[in-house]
């Protein structure tokens, strides 16, 4: 309970606790061109990614562990996106952490260590936690341990996993950037080649806006 306070007490100091999906609009406007710019800086943790670096479609996803759009979103929608863009070359599919509370948080780091820089891991890790979305909200530990067992760690080093201070404090560094400098205050908030695309979205709805970008 000490480390998960430890994370809610910085969540809090974010003020993240409170950017649900039905949060007031973004504030300030910004030119697609400068968010392309600005979303493709490096943060401080390394991108998960999938789909070649020169695609000719970048999304980038902002989700949350918790998010039930998010895992919608995961479970009705990413498979079709991967089989049919991302594994063609057509799609580069960025993931980025954006933790509505303490429970999402420690999902993000548990993916982190399971993955140890494997993107395709990292995507599992992350797909198994969506899947096991109520269990990761009603039994926390229990079910990190048990996903965790899945990618060889045991309780001990599930433990130390979330008690990393320094991959809490990347995690929390870049939730702060992308509520302050890219206006994320929803999840899951996507960037399509710098396009801002807020909430949920079909498959269909998505492909309308990446079809365009495939001709020019």
């Amino acid at each position: 309970m000490t480390v998960i306070r430890r994370i809610f007490a910085a969540a809090l100091s974010l003020g993240l606790l409170t950017a649900f999906p039905g949060a007031a609009l973004v504030g300030r406007a910004m030119g697609q061109s400068a968010d392309a710019a600005l979303v493709a800086q490096p943060v401080s943790l390394p991108d998960m990614a999938l789909g070649p670096a020169d695609a000719p479609v970048t999304i980038v996803e902002f989700f949350s562990l918790t998010c039930p759009h998010c895992a919608a979103f995961e479970q009705n929608v990413f498979p079709m996106l991967q089989s049919q863009y991302i594994d063609t070359g057509k799609v580069r599919f960025v993931s980025r952490e954006f933790p509505l509370d303490v429970k999402a948080a420690s999902g993000s780091m548990l993916a982190r260590c399971a993955a140890n820089g494997d993107a395709p891991k990292y995507f599992e890790a992350v797909d198994m936690l969506f899947k096991r979305q109520e269990g990761l909200v009603e039994n926390t530990l229990e079910t990190m341990n048990d996903i965790g067992k899945h990618f060889g760690m045991n309780e001990e080093a599930v433990a130390g996993c979330v008690k990393d201070q320094a991959l809490l404090d990347k995690l929390s560094a870049d939730q702060k950037f992308a509520y302050e400098q890219l206006k994320v205050d929803a999840t899951p908030y996507f960037f399509l080649n710098g396009e801002r695309l807020r909430g949920s979205m079909s498959f269909e709805e998505l492909e309308e806006k990446i079809k365009p970008l495939l001709k020019r």
